[in-house]
């Protein structure tokens, strides 16, 4: 409950648009900054104290950034975007914890006065999945499906269905053609199961909550806390 209400009175203000059902879990270590930022239906953002999200647009004298998020991306603890051109994320792709995502240098090669640099727009295709740490520079196009290994610097864009990895990123090997791929969508598009199976999950953990059980935790933890 006080998740969606910080969600509902501090973080959909902030946005261009934020589609129906967001999943903010800790949503006061989630950092908006600039305008032309919008969130599908469905979005996932795993948040914690010490790897907060943040996504960021900058305004200069060519313009300003934009990143628009479609329908039931997942965006995991540390994930940062940074855009003063355009970065747009397909549906059902998975940000996972650290990654980085910028469309441009944010500083002159030369000119190490004049900030923002070239920018060139990027776009991680439907149901892309970014590996750990990995970083999407400037100019580049994730295809459809494809997945990007971790800790990897992308620099060149990777075509559709074939997984990428290391430094800079390169394709390893394509994804198979006769397995058949399930989005996230299948998972979260249906709310009343969604509902009830995060209610039975919610109400599993929990059964054995007890206020003395969180006092012990606090003054006198044990390995099993």
């Amino acid at each position: 409950m006080l998740e969606a209400t910080w969600t509902r009175h501090f973080i959909r203000p902030q946005l261009d648009a934020l589609g129906v059902r967001p999943m903010i879990m800790k949503p006061w270590n989630f950092k908006i900054h600039g305008e032309n930022i919008s969130l599908g239906d469905g979005v996932h953002v795993v948040t914690a104290r010490d790897r907060t999200v943040r996504l960021t647009t900058w305004r200069h004298p060519d313009g300003c950034g934009a990143i628009q998020i479609e329908d039931y991306v997942l965006l995991c603890p540390g994930v940062r975007i940074d855009s003063a051109a355009t970065v747009h994320v397909g549906a059902n792709t998975m940000l996972a914890a650290g990654v980085y995502v910028t469309d441009a240098d944010w500083h002159d090669l030369y000119d190490r006065t004049r900030s923002i640099g070239t920018t060139k727009p990027v776009t991680l295709g439907n149901n892309t999945w970014i590996g750990d740490g990995s970083i999407i520079c400037k100019g580049v196009t994730v295809g459809d499906n494809s997945i990007i290994g971790t800790g990897s610097v992308v620099t060149r864009s990777i075509p559709a269905n074939v997984i990428a990895a290391g430094n800079p990123a390169v394709v390893i090997r394509e994804l198979h053609a006769d397995q058949p791929l399930v989005p996230r969508s299948a998972l979260l598009g249906d709310p009343v199961e969604l509902d009830q199976t995060m209610d039975g999950l919610e109400r599993m953990l929990r059964k054995d909550n007890r206020w003395w059980k969180w006092l012990q935790t606090v003054v006198a933890p044990s390995r099993r806390d």
